[in-house]
């Protein structure tokens, strides 16, 4: 057990009897017990496993391989569109819990085996996300942006490719694209 993450849960006021448990669980793998993001982390030779976290609506277990995982009861859910390695098995209730609780076991077996095989999440990169047109085009509009854009590391290609297909308008697209040329001449991420 892990001192930060007992302060950390002693401050849950939503889920804090279904988090103690889920963490008697989470402990009973025998991994190492951090804290990270806020959340209890539990990790294999340093390597992040899984990890414990409460929201307004429920509480969650979430297996950072899971896209590589076996699913058999169909209880990974991911979060949004854009996470593309984390699945969290969520509850809503103390009962669902216990209910659970030799399902949540078997997860967390495979969570670890999945880390002790040294497997690898296929992840997207910048270049494999489709760009509207509206966006290709606008991006054209602005003379240099489009070599500007490319000069980027993947990761920032990434972030502003996410921003700008997060808008349901074009009309947004492009005032988005407009308003983010200035950080892409500079070189800048989205977040910079």
């Amino acid at each position: 057990m892990n001192k930060r993450v007992d302060v950390a849960l002693s401050k849950e006021t939503r889920w804090p009897d279904e988090m103690a448990e889920l963490r008697k669980i989470a402990l009973a793998s025998g991994l190492s017990e951090e804290l990270k993001w806020g959340q209890p982390c539990y990790t294999l030779n340093g390597k992040n496993v899984f990890l414990l976290h409460g929201f307004k609506e429920y509480f969650a277990i979430l297996f950072l391989k899971a896209a590589i995982m076996k699913d058999p009861d169909k209880l990974l859910i991911q979060q949004t569109a854009n996470v593309q390695s984390g699945r969290q098995i969520r509850f809503k209730n103390m009962a669902e819990l216990k209910k659970l609780k030799p399902v949540v076991k078997r997860y967390i077996a495979e969570a670890i085996a999945v880390e002790e095989s040294g497997a690898k999440v296929p992840v997207k990169k910048a270049a494999d996300f489709e760009i509207p047109d509206e966006v290709l085009k606008a991006m054209k509009k602005i003379s240099g942006l489009t070599p500007a854009f490319k000069k980027l590391t993947p990761g920032r290609q990434r972030g502003y490719v996410l921003h700008f297909m997060g808008a349901k308008q074009e009309v947004t697209r492009v005032s988005r694209i407009e308003k983010a040329a200035p950080k892409i001449f500079e070189g800048k991420g989205l977040t910079d």
